[in-house]
């Protein structure tokens, strides 16, 4: 494994950071007690290049690798992890698309994001199938002319009341069937000028093909408020046979194939937290002064300082083994991308929690941002798979 970095990586580092220099961590608090999505933030996103990570080359022209999109993705989340979970939405929709689908897939589902700034949904958790996606419910059905129809309810679904396109997983043939099949419904695209803010407001959308979408209000979270989440309801929607991506049997194993490139991508998500709470940390501690010293003179704030250190480090270790992992294709990626998610949402909650409790009562209130990335910590601890799920992959493939 080569930690060094070539010529292509280290411009797209210098090219995220002054980005988020520019755009996000001067005005990431006022934007955050807006409930504003970011709508301005994905636009720039998109034109530097930082958006759509996993298209490939036949389609966008350039194709970046996952080391690449980890190191975007990490310093995109050192502004804020609710514009980054956005973004990085699209690639957990798209990505299945470029690994299973055909070239002609590629070009209907994929090439919409390289021509204009809009954003897709990845809708695999429901109400009652959380960790366990064997659960679910939603399914389509074949027609008598060929066609499918789609019917379902998911929940927590990134970029919902924004989304141009849906990746949906579902059963085959029935709520109760053994298959799960995973399918694209590409919707009238949305833009910044379209929906320019959603507020609470539902949204139904009619499909051409026939049918509807429900996507239910936006959800009050704890944290991460830049990243849009709501309900989706399918009803009887029209799936044309190639909207079906691959196998319609095979859906399991197309999701496996996801977690395991998206695992690692929350894991940059976390350890870009994980290094915002360590810094802001650091720059109070070295400005404020107690019992006559600077805080972290302090030999008690400064072993607190180090293990953060320790965590954002050993985080950053196992992130670059699962990407590298995931880039080699090696058969034992999935254990990596589990061990670098745990690790970086650990770190995450750890140096939030702690770097809180370093800026003492200044900590808990809304004008520090340490406040901010404590609530926002939490969900990578949660999403694409809690840790005790990965523990249960850890531990299945060790034995």
């Amino acid at each position: 494994m080569d930690l060094s970095l070539n010529e292509s990586q280290l411009t797209y580092l210098d090219t995220v950071r002054k980005f988020v220099k520019n755009e996000i961590t001067p005005h990431i608090l006022e934007l955050e007690k807006g409930h504003i999505f970011p709508w301005d933030i994905i636009n720039k996103a998109w034109e530097t290049g930082i958006l759509n990570l996993s298209i490939p080359e036949s389609v966008q022209g350039y194709e970046i690798d996952a080391i690449t999109s980890a190191l975007i993705i990490k310093e995109l989340s050192y502004g804020d992890t609710g514009i980054s979970t956005s973004a990085m939405c699209n690639d957990l929709a798209n990505v299945v698309i470029g690994l299973h689908g055909t070239d002609e897939q590629k070009e209907l589902f994929l090439k919409p994001f390289v021509k204009k700034p809009i954003l897709a949904s990845f809708c695999l958790t429901e109400p009652n199938a959380g960790s366990d996606n064997s659960m679910m419910t939603s399914f389509i059905s074949k027609k008598d002319d060929d066609n499918y129809i789609l019917n379902g309810s998911k929940c927590f679904i990134t970029n919902a009341s924004y989304a141009s396109q849906f990746t949906v997983l579902c059963k085959v043939g029935k709520p109760t069937g053994n298959f799960i099949a995973c399918v694209i419904v590409p919707v009238e695209p949305v833009t910044s000028a379209d929906i320019p803010n959603i507020g609470n407001a539902v949204r139904e959308i009619k499909v051409p093909a026939g049918g509807k979408i429900i996507i239910g209000k936006p959800e009050d979270k704890l944290g991460q408020r830049l990243s849009n989440t709501a309900s989706v309801t399918f009803e009887d929607v029209i799936i044309p046979p190639n909207q079906v991506i691959g196998d319609r049997r095979l859906g399991f194993k197309y999701v496996v194939d996801v977690l395991d490139y998206a695992r690692p991508m929350v894991a940059a998500i976390g350890l870009g937290l994980a290094k915002r709470a360590f810094t802001v940390t650091l720059e109070y501690t070295r400005e404020r002064k107690q019992f006559g010293h600077r805080l972290c003179d302090l030999p008690v704030a400064r072993e607190m300082l180090t293990t953060m250190w320790k965590k954002v480090e050993l985080a950053e270790l196992a992130l670059f083994k699962a990407v590298c992992k995931i880039q080699e294709k090696a058969s034992d990626a999935g254990i990596y991308a589990s061990l670098a998610k745990n690790t970086a949402a650990e770190a995450a909650i750890f140096c939030s929690t702690e770097g809180l409790h370093l800026h003492g009562g200044y900590g808990f209130t809304a004008d520090y941002e340490i406040s901010k990335l404590s609530r926002d910590a939490h969900i990578i601890d949660i999403y694409e798979g809690v840790r005790e799920v990965q523990n249960m992959i850890i531990g299945r493939e060790i034995v």
